[in-house]
């Protein structure tokens, strides 16, 4: 059986390295169809699936990218979760959309309605702000600048995987199309700072920055345009000014109280009351050109101001305030307008304000023109408070935090176990209690490793590390679950201990829910169905087989793997406490109802998981059953009493079908049914007679 299963693992490892797949961004109308109305998909940026996003008037309105592409992380199928992100030019999200998953939690057991409801979370979010899954860990977390996302019931690793795939696209995309979006928390006013400040003070210091044109200046921007001629008084008048524009941005108060008379001061510190996001940036026009056009709407965007910052553009608009300037102010027309910080504003670094100078040419139907007039402007970093920058945990960290009561109990429970099974064991198996105590053990495995901690073992994890370890070499995704990491770490401990058994025998939810079976099925006196011995070893046989194909459906039809993977029962009998189709219930019910006459037929003839446990055996080092000479000759009775049939008839123990049940430790110790023990005790009585 050993050298069976070594061959069969070297000939799947040689069948994996002949299969690597690279994704592959999908086509444009295969993305088209996913793009929300009233949205469009535009021309594609780069060669990296990244589109340009068209709004319903046909202006640019952000991108469009699949994550697959740009941030391929593998999920609990081995396959990344593909999702579709559009993002605005200031980095926030309008919306994200599933295209497609494999993650086994959601394509059978959950569905996805609960997938969609949680991408639904992230539209309107900046990816400037720190987004966690999960929830406040620790007492300490009010007013925490971390946004946190309700995870998914079940399914939190999962969720936590399409997170990071959708954070690390968008910021790759950001890195490498809009540098200008700010990757540290934006500036804030410090209301704590004050110094005393006049509007020459302003001036000298670079607080308030003018921008001043001339007739003559704009003439000459015009010249050779059809425009160059229609503006008279620049010609008459050319040293007069045309545009006489200060800018000052008065988010600080000191700044504020320079500028603002005291109702004015009043109505600002009302707006920011409520708006606390948004940056005010005072405009005074003391010249002719004015600031906005006749048909200008208050609390809109100024048609005729714009501005940017490191190449992209800041939204700019009206505040809608009535207020009165300062004296010593320059007068003339004045507007505060607005701009939200958490769009990546920073008011302490160079921005830029452009000022369109509007040309009419003609009477009847006249043809618009216009120039960009420019001027940069920035605010001293004193006036200013920048939020630490908190870095979200890892999301190792942050899933072992979440559980960290969950993996405190696991972990004593776990080193409880294998401290009994190591030092213990004969103890154990030599008790009276022996059989409440494994049966409390088992229902401790079921309710609190199983339904509790969702820590079944599936096949779907091997079969997901396979494709990782040939597609990117990337295990990232056993992190987002160390509940079940934890419980794989000391099942291959047990591998080197003990073989299968520590897992099989008593750590897997299934199987002990088949054991409790099987106790109902004696205590009900049902009749028992027991193979052959030749059809027993041929049966198990079977659960290879079936691992060769799970395997080769990964490379071979990897959309099908969460299907095939079914032939397990435990998404069903563990993962979603038997809610769900009822044909996924009838088959997990008939494993265990079976059970009751045919002893753990699942796990011995079936288990795909059973069949890695095995192979996974081989690294056992040491015998741990103990064996007398008279073992198999004449002595059959541990062969008879195995439940399993992992003893031969030379009363070699089958390691690769020892479930660790402890039956043969039990009978090996029992002087009252050891056959050796007991023919011993007799020869000696008679010797003790005979003397």
């Amino acid at each position: 059986m050993r050298a069976f299963l070594c061959q069969l693992f070297l000939t799947l490892s040689v069948c994996l390295l002949c299969s690597n797949s690279v994704a592959e961004p999908l086509s444009r109308e295969e993305i088209a169809v996913h793009v929300p109305q009233p949205y469009s998909l535009g021309d594609p940026i780069g060669d990296d699936g990244v589109y340009q996003l068209i709004d319903i008037s046909r202006a640019d309105a952000g991108f469009v990218f699949e994550t697959e592409p740009l941030a391929p992380l593998p999920g609990f199928s081995g396959a990344p979760i593909n999702l579709l992100v559009l993002l605005d030019h200031d980095g926030k999200f309008l919306d994200v959309r599933l295209i497609e998953q494999n993650e086994p939690i959601f394509v059978s057991g959950l569905g996805e309605a609960p997938f969609r409801a949680f991408l639904e979370q992230y539209a309107g979010h900046s990816i400037t702000s720190s987004l966690v899954v999960g929830s406040p860990y620790g007492s300490g977390s009010g007013g925490s600048s971390l946004v946190y996302l309700d995870g998914v019931t079940k399914a939190t690793a999962s969720v936590r995987i399409a997170h990071e795939s959708i954070m690390g696209a968008a910021l790759s995309v950001a890195r490498e199309k809009m540098q200008g979006i700010s990757t540290v928390p934006p500036a804030f006013p410090d209301p704590d700072y004050s110094e005393p400040l006049d509007w020459d003070t302003l001036v000298e210091q670079g607080l308030a920055t003018r921008l001043l044109v001339t007739n003559a200046e704009i003439d000459q921007a015009y010249v050779g345009t059809l425009w160059e001629d229609d503006d008279p008084e620049a010609t008459d008048n050319p040293e007069d000014p045309y545009l006489d524009l200060w800018i000052i941005d008065i988010g600080p108060p000191s700044i504020a109280r320079a500028v603002l008379d005291d109702s004015g001061l009043k109505e600002l510190q009302g707006f920011l009351e409520i708006s606390g996001d948004d940056e005010p940036i005072l405009l005074i026009e003391t010249a002719r050109h004015g600031l906005v056009s006749p048909d200008f709407v208050r609390n809109t965007a100024p048609n005729w101001i714009s501005a940017e910052q490191n190449g992209f553009p800041v939204a700019l608009r009206d505040a809608d305030l009535f207020f009165d300037l300062a004296n010593g102010v320059p007068d003339g027309h004045a507007m505060i307008l607005r701009t939200d910080r958490r769009l990546g504003f920073d008011p302490v670094s160079d921005w830029t304000l452009n000022v369109q100078a509007v040309r009419e040419h003609g009477i009847f139907q006249p043809q618009t023109g216009g120039v960009t007039l420019s001027v940069n402007h920035k605010t001293d970093a004193r006036f200013f408070d920048r939020p630490e920058v908190i870095t979200p945990a890892p999301p190792w960290l942050s899933a072992l935090q979440n559980r960290m009561t969950d993996m405190i109990l696991l972990a004593g429970f776990l080193a409880l176990l294998v401290w009994l099974l190591f030092f213990r064991m004969n103890r154990l198996a030599d008790s009276r209690a022996f059989t409440p105590i494994r049966l409390g053990i088992l229902a401790i495995v079921i309710g609190f490793v199983g339904w509790w901690g969702q820590g079944q073992l599936s096949i779907v994890t091997v079969l997901g590390s396979l494709r990782a370890l040939f597609d990117n070499g990337s295990f990232a995704f056993l992190l987002y679950d160390p509940f079940s990491l934890l419980i794989w770490a000391v099942t291959i401990v047990g591998f080197v201990l003990w073989g299968r058994g520590l897992f099989c025998g008593w750590l897997c939810p299934f199987g002990a829910m088949q054991e409790f079976a099987h106790h109902l099925g004696r205590l009900f006196r049902l009749p028992r169905i027991e193979p052959s011995p030749r059809w027993d070893a041929r049966l198990k046989m079977v659960k290879y087989v079936l691992l060769a194909g799970l395997i080769a459906t990964v490379f071979v039809a990897p959309d099908q793997t969460d299907l095939v993977a079914e032939i397990e029962p435990f998404k069903t009998a563990v993962t979603t406490f038997f809610v769900r189709e009822w044909y996924y219930v009838a088959y997990a019910a008939f494993w265990l109802i079976s059970g009751m006459v045919l002893f753990k037929g699942f796990c011995r003839y079936v288990c795909p998981l059973g069949a890695i446990m095995a192979i996974g055996g081989l690294l056992r080092g040491r015998d741990w059953i103990d064996r007398r000479a008279e073992c198999g000759s004449p002595c059959q009775l541990c062969k008879v009493k195995c439940n399993y049939g992992a003893i031969k008839k030379t009363g070699e123990i089958q390691y690769s079908e020892c479930f660790q049940c402890l039956d043969c430790v039990s009978i090996h110790n029992d002087t009252a049914r050891c056959v050796p023990l007991v023919l011993s005790r007799r020869n000696g009585k008679r010797r003790e007679a005979a003397e």
